[in-house]
């Protein structure tokens, strides 16, 4: 039996009126521009679920496979872990519609968009959840144009066997360099794949600095021109990639964040209690620690906590 991720050490603090009522633990890593370690906190070579932080390896993957999208705004969605804005949605449509599809077939699980202004929208309209409202539908439209494309069944595209799916993890292995741990079943139902968190800062520090023109740099690229698309207008990544320019970066859940940044280094983190409130704040301080800095981080370095509506406290890192 391979190794088992022992868990984080205390990464963030929350602190309301001078007292501290709370923390978080979790385990970071950051690597300087040739991939050496810089620092660290916490188990960062055991494996961990890398949740959608994955998305841009997969995207080359298909991309390898023969999906046959140029737009980096398409290959964008097919990275992102999208917020159901409208603009999502009509592009989701369209992919769909290319392949002479609608949203029946695909595999991830009806819901309400992420964002929540989108949510309350479609919710204030009468609206309930839907397929390519879920934050993976441009992955899995994705999947299924490479199907089509390299002349794969679409049925199952989503099982581990599948040849997509095969295909898919030796492209995680190949960036991560570490062979995959464990694989199991991703909030959209497709398979999420275990590697370590300095497995994962290796392969974004990979993609930034991937050749012109190749899969990898297309991928890269695409997701910096279109940061809206990645996450959402008002996401984190989204954010931190307008507000950097140049890095590379994708959230996953369960706490997990990861971003590359050319001639500079990477970051990998997981929050272990999963509380997307304190990726923010560590990941600000790693970053920093690479001599990053930019006014967005000033944003993100400490989350507000309120009290009748007022500032009384903040979430900040202790790393």
């Amino acid at each position: 039996m391979g190794k088992t991720y022992e868990g984080g050490v205390p990464l963030a603090e929350v602190v309301r009126s001078g007292f501290v009522e709370g923390g978080h633990r979790g385990s970071v890593v950051v690597l300087d521009a040739t991939g050496a370690p810089l620092a660290a906190a916490g188990d960062v070579t055991a494996p961990i679920f890398p949740r959608s932080a994955s998305k841009p390896m997969q995207t080359i993957g298909m991309l390898r496979a023969g999906l046959p999208l140029t737009d980096q705004a398409d290959l964008a969605l097919v990275s992102a872990s999208h917020a159901g804005e409208d603009f999502h949605l009509a592009r989701v449509g369209a992919l769909l519609d290319r392949a002479g599809l609608d949203a029946s077939a695909l595999h991830c699980p009806p819901d309400l968009p992420a964002g929540v202004a989108a949510r309350e929208a479609v919710l204030r309209a009468g609206g309930g959840p839907s397929r390519v409202q879920m934050n993976c539908s441009g992955k899995h439209s994705g999947m299924l144009l490479t199907c089509e494309a390299a002349g794969w069944p679409r049925d199952g595209y989503w099982r581990p066997e599948h040849p997509l799916q095969q295909r898919l993890r030796a492209t995680v292995e190949e960036f991560t360099g570490e062979p995959t741990a464990a694989v199991g079943v991703d909030g959209c139902g497709a398979p999420v794949l275990a590697v370590s968190l300095t497995g994962l800062a290796g392969a974004y520090l990979r993609l930034v600095d991937a050749e012109p023109g190749s899969a990898p740099r297309r991928v890269a690229d695409a997701m910096r021109a279109h940061p809206e698309i990645v996450g959402g207008t008002q996401a984190d990544d989204t954010r931190l990639m307008r507000g950097v320019p140049g890095l590379l970066a994708k959230v996953g859940a369960e706490g997990v964040f990861a971003v590359g940044l050319p001639g500079v280094g990477a970051v990998a983190l997981k929050i272990d209690d999963g509380a997307d409130r304190a990726r923010m704040p560590v990941l600000v301080s790693a970053l920093r620690r690479l001599g990053v800095d930019a006014p967005v981080l000033t944003e993100y370095a400490e989350i507000p906590l309120f009290g009748g509506g007022l500032p009384v406290g903040a979430i900040r890192p202790l790393w």
